[in-house]
């Protein structure tokens, strides 16, 4: 058990008498008080009136006085092959939420938060629907009062990555930042080479573009390089990994190029790992530092720079 304020814990349930009892729970150092944060379930509705669920954790007291002043936020999403973005705690986050920002996680569809359905409701024909959310989670937070548009900055990686290239064409007016880590936005080139290792077994996903027109006609619709404008992109931190054999390097290599190409306007940073695969860096500290460096930029972006941490 464990929640966006609380660490994972280990019980053990009576069933006769209802009684949990605390068998383990991972330390957290540093005086840490999960009572010191705040968790909300909010919902937003999408295409089709679907209500789409956000978790959001803040620190107490954050809101002022009144608990409605707009604050910064970090927006994560991912969307894709059932997999669930349960609120899951981070020690790494609270560099954030001491510094005055909150974290949500918008539950889109073709994740598996909701059931078979709801993963259903996110690939092949109707992947448009996992953009369509993540947007309409952004502008609930906005619209409720959570926070402003340009205080939003956005992450997603590796099949989150797709959902961040996506909504920055789609939406980029919504977002003040996005962040793309190991980001499959060359879509519809990577789905076109059957050579690739992973490609054939991604058709159930995304459709088979080689013999399927529609198919190819509907990831070119949405797939990120393939829809680079000239657009009011807000700062994009895209980082990506030299040995990433699931999304090569040149994936968002070639979108930041048509980034800078067609919107030359665009704040637009590439971070290549030079010694890692999909899953970044590895070693006792290196993962820590490689997180750092997001984190820093993700609290720049929301103006938390120079923010003191609460103790």
């Amino acid at each position: 058990m464990g929640s966006l304020a609380r660490p994972s814990a280990v019980y053990d349930h009576d069933l006769r008498t209802g009684e949990l009892v605390l068998r383990k729970q991972a330390p957290v150092l540093g005086g840490y008080d999960p009572d010191d944060y705040e968790e909300h379930r909010l919902w937003a509705t999408s295409t089709g009136g679907v209500e789409v669920p956000i978790s959001l954790v803040v620190r107490k007291g954050v809101r002022g006085p009144s608990g409605t002043d707009p604050v910064p936020v970090h927006l994560y999403g991912y969307g894709a092959y059932e997999a669930s973005m349960d609120p899951y705690f981070s020690v790494a986050r609270l560099s954030l939420l001491d510094r005055g920002a909150a974290f949500a996680i918008a539950h889109v569809r073709g994740g598996g938060e909701m059931g078979r359905r709801w993963y259903d409701d996110g690939k092949l024909e109707h992947k448009q629907h996992t953009f369509d959310d993540f947007v309409a989670a952004a502008r609930h937070l906005v619209e409720s009062g959570w926070t402003t548009a340009e205080r939003i900055v956005a992450e997603g990686a590796s099949a989150g990555g797709l959902l961040i290239g996506a909504v920055a064409n789609q939406a980029p007016e919504t977002f003040g930042g996005f962040v793309a880590g190991v980001p499959f936005v060359d879509t519809l080139t990577t789905m076109l080479d059957a050579s690739l290792p992973l490609t054939v077994p991604e058709y159930d996903e995304w459709g088979n573009p080689s013999d399927d027109p529609v198919a190819y006609e509907r990831i070119a619709g949405y797939a990120p390089y393939e829809n680079v404008a000239d657009l009011p992109y807000p700062p994009t931190l895209a980082e990506t990994s030299l040995n990433d054999t699931r999304v090569l390097y040149v994936e968002p290599a070639k979108w930041v190029a048509r980034l800078r190409a067609r919107a030359p306007q665009a704040d637009v940073l590439l971070r290549t790992e030079m010694a890692a695969g999909h899953g970044g860096v590895s070693g006792r500290y290196r993962a820590w530092e490689d997180r750092a460096f997001t984190l820093a930029w993700i609290l720049d972006r929301l103006g938390l720079a120079d923010a003191e941490p609460v103790s």
